[in-house]
């Protein structure tokens, strides 16, 4: 279908700034936490708190939200986005928000290392040390330690599947689900479909998510490893429910949709949505772009069942 109208909106207010892939990074970072000032106030929330763990580089931050109500509540361990280069917790602060109001749930940020200062694997030890720390200090933060979810967006969508995978095989904690938005889950090349379709004009450039991959990895050999390419992990069985929110006009859209396909063959509850007339990154947009509102509302009613289900 063609462009939302709300989502052209926000790309032709980009016309004329910088591709990404061409700034130095903290002219890109700063580029992007300016974004913040456009998004729509998120949902009110009881709490908001920041904790500093041992983490395996350093000191770790994590960010912990907490819905109104009454605890113990559900438990969402979230990894940002983008690229594994950019963003931080307060460019998601309102997805986060978002997510522990619509829910009902604790949302504990992780604040893990970036490349290009820190390369693979840096990202995924900082996030599966923060997901065994929060299961562990779970009564800490007012969360049931059986009721776990990881999630995260795009790059972060990536930690969140290949934690669940190292959960799986290197021992706990158990998880009830993986929430993966817009995931990135193989290297850019060979590449698929949508890759070419939406290569540019719509956010997210293939050039960017070169530009991404280079920063992240030490050298191009490590995206054949699952831990940088879970689509390539030749088993996804026995991991925890999923669901997968991909985007039309998005370059990640076919490798999203393809993990769906990979995790159902294995046979693990997954859904699959895609949002048409929108492209990558669309979620940041609550209460801007109805389709993000919608997909919010998707994300936090799935989170819900998977509670429910793990009592």
């Amino acid at each position: 279908m063609p462009v939302d109208p709300q989502i052209q909106v926000l790309l032709d207010k980009g016309t004329g700034v910088p591709a990404t892939h061409t700034l130095p990074i903290e002219v890109a970072r700063a580029q992007y936490e300016a974004r913040i000032a456009l998004m729509a106030p998120a949902a009110e929330i009881a709490s908001v708190r920041e904790q500093t763990v041992d983490g395996p580089g350093g000191p770790l931050r994590i960010r912990i939200y907490t819905p109104r109500g009454t605890g113990p509540y559900p438990l969402v361990v979230f990894f940002h986005g983008s690229g594994f280069v950019l963003c931080s917790l307060d460019t998601h602060d309102g997805m986060c928000r978002n997510l522990c109001g619509g829910a009902g749930c604790v949302v504990a940020s992780v604040d893990y290392r970036l490349a290009p200062e820190h390369k693979f694997p840096a990202a995924i030890e900082d996030s599966l040390h923060a997901t065994r720390w929060a299961a562990v200090h779970a009564a800490e933060l007012g969360a049931n330690p059986g009721r776990i979810v990881v999630a995260g967006d795009s790059a972060g969508a990536n930690v969140a599947a290949v934690t669940a995978l190292r959960v799986r095989d290197e021992g706990g904690p158990e998880l009830c689900g993986q929430l993966l938005l817009y995931p990135v889950t193989d290297y850019h090349t060979p590449g698929t479909p949508s890759y070419e379709e939406n290569a540019e004009g719509y956010g997210l450039t293939r050039d960017t998510m070169k530009w991404f991959w280079a920063h992240y990895l030490n050298d191009a050999s490590e995206a054949a490893h699952p831990h940088a390419s879970p689509l390539r992990s030749s088993d996804l069985s026995g991991l925890p429910p999923a669901l997968v929110i991909t985007a039309e006009y998005d370059p990640l859209r076919d490798e999203g949709e393809l993990y769906a396909e990979r995790l159902r063959a294995a046979g693990v509850p997954t859904n699959l949505s895609r949002y048409n007339g929108v492209n990558h990154g669309f979620m940041f947009w609550v209460g801007v772009v109805d389709r993000a509102g919608a997909a919010m509302n998707e994300a936090c009613d799935w989170l819900r069942g998977v509670f429910v289900d793990a009592r």
